[in-house]
């Protein structure tokens, strides 16, 4: 029985890969950003019985997320950093929400690697450890196009995060991907994205399990097909 820490599982794609690791009887431990996300994570979670835990932090809050970790004492087999934002209207490079880019960058491209960091002893310890930091196709520097550029920094940011964690923990046995999730059926992707959340989070589960050193330090899709750094 492995132990995920879904970091971000709220709503969406999180609280969808809570509900499919607790049916097939895995431990979880999940995390909301406010108490106001409890009640649903913890019907996501029912399937896992005494093996689902919910903490509370904000990705922002370096000292929230060391004391959620603090707070776990079993190792960490499989760590999914999707907690993200989309920002705020104005993110064109020709009128710009400066301070609300700074945010987004802080909740994407920071916010995981302090995650990670709070996280990583009890990843020490986990059987055949590995970390999937959310992404998006969005954050490739070969995809064109200028729309939410302020997404897109974050989420390219968090790519060479992935890239360089996984060079520094590969010695230590941590696979890292970074992933996209799809164009998924969520407040963030809205009514016109081409798949639900039960595809998304199955095809992001089916790769963790699958994850090995072998296959560290890659940028791929829900399905596995690889993506252009």
């Amino acid at each position: 029985m492995s132990h995920w820490l879904i970091a971000g599982a709220s709503r969406g794609i999180g609280l969808e890969l809570a509900r499919q690791i607790a049916q097939r009887g895995e431990r979880v431990t999940a995390s909301v950003r406010s108490e106001a996300g409890r009640a649903a994570l913890m019907d996501a979670l029912a399937p896992a019985g005494g093996r689902g835990r919910i903490l509370v932090f904000d990705t922002r809050d370096e000292a929230q997320i060391y004391g959620a970790a603090a707070q776990v004492e079993e190792p960490v087999d499989v760590l999914i950093a999707n907690a993200g934002a989309y920002g705020p209207q104005r993110q064109s490079t020709l009128d710009t929400d400066f301070e609300g880019v700074l945010d987004l960058v802080n909740v994407n491209t920071l916010g995981p690697l302090r995650i990670v960091q709070a996280f990583l002893p009890l990843l020490r310890g986990g059987e055949r450890p590995r970390i999937i930091l959310m992404s998006s196709v969005l954050g490739s520097m070969a995809l064109e196009g200028t729309f939410n550029v302020g997404y897109r920094v974050s989420k390219a940011g968090l790519n060479k995060i992935a890239q360089c964690l996984a060079e520094d923990l590969k010695p230590e046995g941590i696979a890292v991907v970074s992933m996209h999730p799809g164009w998924v059926r969520t407040d963030m992707g809205g009514p016109n994205a081409t798949i639900g959340v039960e595809e998304s989070a199955a095809g992001v589960i089916r790769i963790a399990d699958g994850l090995t050193l072998a296959g560290t330090k890659r940028y791929l899709d829900y399905r596995g097909a690889e993506i252009d750094w």
